[in-house]
């Protein structure tokens, strides 16, 4: 049902649009925080011309037929903000002849293109998100020359804590890997939209490394064996792996090398502090031989299944070995060479994953000093940004005193740590505020660039504004703090459009947000219309698929995406329906997931309730079917609810198999293959659940044929193997980077479903056990041939989404 929006003004009051005046202003924190602040960024900054033409840029590129109607102002003399970082929004007095109605003034360009997004929202409606979610909802704005008034002397909005973060040191694999300018000068804009001003910047780094280990005799054959391939690079980097979907080619290390200088160019045009990579310590094996006396450690095996040397078992350079710093400083100086002096801040997780070998506290603050050492002697004003997933993935070995050992270990306010998973599990509550060390309030919420509608809203709304006021909070008492803030550090992108764009405005919000009128204005502002049915929809699903709060990190392993390699007769018989009821607590396995048991998806709701939303979302599909941003969230929907019905299904079929009943086996086998076959229709019907563009992107980057087909056969393996296999074993990691996309469900998924539920079917007919190693290896080959593969798939949907998604409700869940 569809019904006639309120005017925008009435909107605006009645659902508190915009945020309360802070109850903690960022002024109130001290001079010294902003001073700090500009430090690191201000005698890098681009002049306040070169930024206010960025922010110019951005709206340009967004919304070309506006450009003449803002204005924008650097606020470089802090008339406007004082000593705090703000936006500032206000009507141009009378009608200027360069038509400009709406002024936006801001401590940089972040701030002016956040204080434009801020407008856009709140008085245009506008709803902006990735283009693979729908892209961005521009219809809503009045044409120019009547673009709705600010009333009074304007708005402003302060930050209440400096720094907005963004990304985590896997994204870059998982979804930048073959990214060009074009794509990223979109994902730049997004992020001075939504207020990012402390980006990670990892593109391009192993060009640097070349000329860096050069410089130590390394030759370009042993960084082909130290380099991992395009699309593993991110686990390389961090001594993962080595060589494994590699060698890179000269090509790609200077088109990556290329493409990071654009990056970082943008970046500071629009007053953004890029987080460079430093030395971790992972150095090529030849170093051993080229350094005979440095103490280099041999790490041990990281999920292959046989320990190949091929790509198994790297090696660690250790940070109180004198070489460490020669190298580290080495890379930091080079990268200034290249890109200039850019920023101070750089990332190292030399811990990630890799526990220290004595849990001697005087010997870990020995190795986080050295760390440093070599940062600040490439870069004196230096600042260590680290990851803190260590102090929850390894939280046995990190306890307080080891803890404080390696935070204190650098001077208090040249190190950050990113709370990694402060969504879910917070560190900073059970670490005295990391023990007064600076910190950023990080949301993590997805791995492995899995499609899974999911979220904690409610922890997101509250989460930094609890961590800023609390008692002792390094985030609000900033006696010696300088760098605090939020961050989203998701390991991949472009999907649940509703949890970043909340996510985002808590850069900007210094109270606690009411997510069921926020909501109100969303689903309004996502579809550029009120609807009834809509409004509903989105409370059932804030209630139940964005209130997830039992604690799991939601890692998508429905059974269709991630097929349990396993036989039947090795698990127990007494699981139903009931196994996959909203679950119980219990920690994550973290990226090799083994369990004796049949692995269990992740279900935190109600389905029944998830589905009265879905239904909701088609009777409003006569209203909305137009919209892309609508059509994006009912395919979303309609897929995740039939593959929660499938993992219900697939435990139908177990039932019948250890019942020994073959017509049971034989119906439930049939209705989950039927399943997959439907939703890759269904996903079909929209452009941004495609395989094809993701392999077809990857192979535009090659500048030959071999350079194309080793890119395809990395975007194949990521998304499905993900790492090695012997003719019997599957990868410890297949899966891990499951994708809902058609292509990917009707000729990988499905053939190793209808592989597995054959044999089972042959086992009762001729009464003997299932042969789990003929499985195997029959699925393994098959695999092997399809990640070596050429075959296309279709860049564009084919489809009507809503007739689709009817037709599957009434089929299965009507």
């Amino acid at each position: 049902m569809r019904v006639r929006p309120p005017p925008l003004p009435s909107l605006l009051l009645l659902l508190f649009l915009l945020p309360s005046p802070p109850a903690v202003s960022a002024a109130a924190a001290g001079p010294a925080t902003w001073e700090a602040l500009r430090a690191a960024a201000g005698r890098r900054a681009a002049s306040p011309v070169t930024q206010e033409g960025a922010a110019a840029g951005v709206l340009r590129r967004l919304l070309p037929t506006h450009a003449p109607s803002f204005r924008f102002q650097i606020d470089h003399k802090g008339g406007v903000c004082g000593q705090s970082s703000c936006f500032k929004i206000s009507n141009v007095d009378g009608s200027g002849k360069d038509g400009a109605e709406i002024l936006i003034q801001g401590t940089t360009a972040v701030e002016l293109a956040s204080g434009l997004h801020w407008y856009l929202k709140y008085w245009c409606g506008v709803h902006i998100s990735w283009d693979k979610t729908g892209g961005a909802q521009l219809a809503s704005v009045p044409p120019p020359g009547s673009l709705p008034r600010v009333k009074g002397t304007g708005v402003k909005i302060e930050r209440p804590v400096p720094w907005n973060y963004y990304q985590n040191v896997v994204t870059s694999s998982y979804s930048f890997v073959w990214w060009d300018w074009r794509r990223w000068e979109k994902e730049i804009d997004w992020m001075a939209l939504q207020g990012i001003n402390l980006p990670l910047a990892f593109t391009g780094q192993e060009a640097i490394w070349q000329k860096v280990f050069k410089s130590f005799n390394v030759t370009d054959s042993d960084l082909d064996e130290f380099f991992g391939g395009p699309a593993f690079l991110a686990w390389a980097r961090m001594g993962n792996l080595h060589a494994w979907g590699g060698p890179l080619s000269q090509n790609w290390l200077d088109q990556q090398l290329a493409l990071q200088k654009k990056i970082l160019s943008r970046m500071i045009e629009l007053g953004m502090v890029p987080v460079l990579p430093s030395f971790s310590g992972n150095v090529p094996v030849v170093f051993r031989k080229l350094f005979p006396s440095a103490s280099i450690t041999r790490l041990g095996d990281w999920n292959t299944v046989d320990a190949d040397p091929r790509w198994c078992c790297t090696y660690i350079l250790d940070p109180s070995d004198a070489l460490f710093i020669d190298v580290g400083q080495a890379f930091i100086k080079q990268q200034i060479k290249e890109y200039g002096d850019i920023t101070s801040i750089y990332n190292c997780d030399t811990f990630n994953e890799n526990t220290p070998p004595t849990n001697e506290p005087a010997y870990i603050s020995s190795l986080g000093s050295a760390i440093y050492e070599a940062m600040s002697r490439g870069n004196k004003d230096a600042v260590w940004l680290m990851q803190g997933w260590l102090f929850y993935s390894d939280a046995a070995f990190w306890k307080e005193p080891q803890m404080k050992a390696l935070l204190h270990s650098v001077p208090i306010g040249k190190m950050i740590v990113l709370d990694l998973f402060a969504d879910v599990k917070p560190i900073w509550q059970m670490s005295s505020q990391f023990y007064g060390v600076p910190y950023i309030w990080c949301m993590l919420h997805n791995f492995g660039g899995n499609i899974e509608m999911y979220g904690v809203l409610d922890s997101i709304s509250s989460g930094p504004i609890d961590a800023r006021t609390s008692h002792n909070s390094t985030m609000v008492h900033f006696t010696f703090i300088s760098y605090v803030g939020v961050g989203m550090c998701m390991e991949g992108i472009e999907h649940n459009p509703v949890v970043f764009d909340l996510m985002s405005e808590m850069a900007f919000r210094s109270q606690k947000v009411k997510v069921e009128d926020w909501l109100k204005t969303y689903s309004y502002r996502r579809y550029g219309q009120s609807n009834v049915e809509i409004q509903k929809a989105w409370g059932i699903l804030y209630h139940t698929i964005y209130n997830c709060t039992d604690g799991i990190a939601d890692h998508n392993k429905d059974y269709i995406v991630e097929f349990p390699d396993m036989s039947p007769s090795s698990f127990s018989s007494q699981f139903s329906k009931q196994s996959i009821s909203p679950a119980r607590k219990h920690p994550r396995f973290f990226l090799s997931e083994v369990s004796a048991s049949l692995p269990q998806p992740h279900l935190w709701y109600s389905t029944k309730e998830a589905v009265k939303a879905l239904e909701l979302f088609i009777n409003a599909g006569n209203d909305l079917s137009r919209s892309l941003t609508f059509r994006y969230d009912l395919v979303d929907q309609t897929r995740q609810a039939l593959s929660k019905l499938a993992n219900i299904v697939y435990l139908d079929a177990m039932n019948s198999y250890q019942m020994k009943d073959s017509s049971g086996l034989n119906f439930h086998t049939k209705k989950f293959l039927e399943l997959v076959v439907d939703i890759d229709t269904l996903l079909a019907s929209d452009d941004n659940f495609l395989l094809g563009p993701w392999l077809e992107s990857a192979k535009s980057l090659g500048m030959t044929e071999d350079e194309r087909t080793q890119y395809e056969w990395n975007a194949r393996t990521q998304v499905t193997m993900w790492y090695d296999v012997t003719k019997s074993e599957q990868s410890k990691l297949h899966d891990y980077a499951n994708k809902f996309w058609s292509g990917l469900l009707k000729s990988y998924y499905l053939p190793r479903a209808s592989k597995y539920f054959a044999r089972l079917s042959r086992s009762l007919q001729e009464n003997r056990s299932f042969q789990l190693e003929e499985w195997r290896r029959d699925w393994i080959s098959y695999s092997n041939e399809w990640q070596s593969a050429k075959d296309l798939y279709p860049v564009k949907a084919t489809g009507d989404a809503l007739a689709i998604s009817r037709s599957l409700f009434a089929k299965y869940l009507g």
